[in-house]
């Protein structure tokens, strides 16, 4: 367990002190945060769960139990109450829904989740004569587990939204009939339409980025998940090498360290996560820091100039970004331009290592971050500045607090108070920072000669999973990493703006 201090020991300690102690006792105390975060939440999700599927098992109770003929008719012909009621179009639909599901299911899906046990099978081996070399040429034949792995995701969220269609026709049908015998108008096609463009246009406007969610984040997400429990690598290629399902293995050999074809693989994804995590925590707070100095000093009064220094800042972001590390990566090379300056002045004899070395390489990759980062927070912070009564300066000078105390008490509090949700979102950015890396350094220099995954110094988790993807096709740990990625951002990025000032004294800041 980690304990606080006692307050008494808190309030004797400087504005300064108190932040770095916050800052430490923050990450000492994550495990337990972990901890708390998953008894809090989880209980919730599922409890959550659990009264969505109580309700709507209720709705459809209550139907079966007080509905006509029709109504329960249209439990097995979806859009027969529908229909009988006068509700053409909206019974069509939900009739289509059904013959379209059917048909998916007999003429595809059902084949796809029928091998889904068993990731598919390879066919005896079959060949043909070639008459131009005058040999048999062998071919194997057989499934696709990749293909079809992903095609019995797609087949089962499929059947999870037909069964949220199914609910639907349900619930519409019964609705139809108590208006029915209530003697109230059925609502028509036109209505329908009125109805999604006006009291429902947030359901029309969120149906396309719903689906594309759907597509292109969770439908990759579920993939990856399964993938992390298959023996998917270098050795099991599909069509010609199917792979299967492995249950924990792969979880087991992350942990010990065992991977196959991978020596010293725990020991260089402790490294790597150890890094990405102080590279995560310095590379946001120096941006966040250092910006906020910078847009102090711009706009202090007195400073002349000041257009022309925002200029200047803003240049480096209309320059892309990968351009902006491409020119730092060949400026602090070996044989860079800076190496040759500092020999040409008789500075130094030999080059200095600034992307070679893995020490100097990190501090290197900090400073080049700033210089990339700091524009942006720069920018923020400047509008935000400018909201802070000057009567609490003025106060303060008054007090006799020098700049440093001001900083710490006052403009510090007040811009953690407007810009944690920035500041976690660029925490979780920096975590998967990938274009810094790779675009300086590649990751490198090796950890080792056969380094486990070609895994560098610099390397952080991103970019390390983008080598055992490309390079060493070690898809199914690869995953395993992704999801404790996943887990740890997820988990952070909520502990963290849950228990902000931002979230828990909203209304009652300033």
């Amino acid at each position: 367990m980690t304990e606080r201090i006692s307050e008494l020991e808190y309030l004797k300690k400087t504005a300064l002190q108190k932040f770095a102690y916050n800052f430490t006792y923050f990450f000492k105390s994550i495990p337990q945060k972990f901890i708390g975060f998953f008894k809090a939440v989880l209980p919730a999700f599922f409890l959550r769960i659990w009264l969505v599927i109580k309700g709507a098992g209720v709705t459809v109770g209550t139907a079966a139990k007080n509905g006509d003929w029709k109504t329960r008719v249209s439990f097995g012909v979806m859009g027969f109450s529908q229909l009988a009621r006068g509700q053409i179009v909206r019974g069509a639909l939900f009739l289509l829904s059904e013959i379209a599901f059917i048909f998916y299911m007999v003429c595809f899906g059902w084949s796809q989740l029928a091998l889904f046990p068993s990731l598919g099978y390879q066919l005896p081996e079959r060949g043909h004569y070639d008459e131009a070399t005058g040999a048999w040429v062998p071919q194997v034949l057989g499934h696709n587990s990749q293909l079809i792995l992903l095609y019995s995701i797609l087949t089962m969220l499929v059947i999870v939204f037909f069964v949220f269609l199914w609910y639907e026709n349900v619930k519409s049908g019964y609705a139809a009939q108590e208006l029915q015998e209530a003697r109230r108008k059925l609502p028509t096609a036109s209505d329908d339409v009125k109805e999604l463009l006006d009291g429902q246009y947030h359901k029309t406007l969120l149906a396309l980025p719903l689906l594309g969610l759907l597509v292109f984040t969770i439908l990759p997400i579920i993939f990856m998940i399964f993938v992390a429990f298959t023996n998917y690598d270098v050795n099991h290629q599909p069509p010609m090498q199917l792979f299967d399902w492995v249950g924990f293995d792969n979880f087991a050999a992350l942990f010990s360290g065992k991977v196959s074809g991978a020596a010293n693989f725990g020991n260089a994804f402790g490294r790597i996560l150890l890094w990405t995590i102080i590279w995560a925590v310095v590379a946001t707070f120096s941006c966040y820091l250092v910006g906020i100095i910078v847009a102090i000093m711009i706009n202090k009064k007195g400073i002349r100039f000041k257009k022309l220094w925002r200029t200047i800042l803003i240049m480096t972001i209309a320059v892309p970004q990968f351009i902006s590390l491409l020119l730092m990566s060949q400026i602090f090379d070996n044989e860079g331009i800076i190496n040759i300056m500092l020999k040409n002045w008789g500075w130094i004899d030999k080059s200095i290592p600034f992307l070679s070395d893995g020490n100097i390489a990190k501090i290197t990759i900090i400073f080049v971050n700033m210089w990339v980062g700091v524009p942006f927070t720069m920018l923020m912070v400047t509008g935000i500045l400018m909201n802070i009564p000057e009567d609490l300066y003025e106060s303060a000078r008054i007090d006799g607090a020098g700049p440093v105390k001001t900083f710490f008490t006052i403009t510090l509090p007040y811009m953690l108070h407007v810009t944690t949700p920035y500041l976690i979102t660029q925490f979780i950015g920096n975590l998967n920072n990938f274009n810094v890396i790779y675009l300086l350094t590649g990751g490198g220099p090796l950890m080792s000669e056969g380094a486990s995954g070609g895994a560098g110094q610099t390397d952080l988790l991103i970019t390390w999973l983008y080598k055992l993807i490309m390079d060493q096709k070690l898809y199914g740990i690869a995953s395993v990493i992704s999801i404790i990625m996943f887990i740890i951002t997820a988990v952070i990025s909520l502990v963290l703006y849950n228990r902000s000032n931002a979230v828990k004294n909203e209304e009652d800041f300033m």
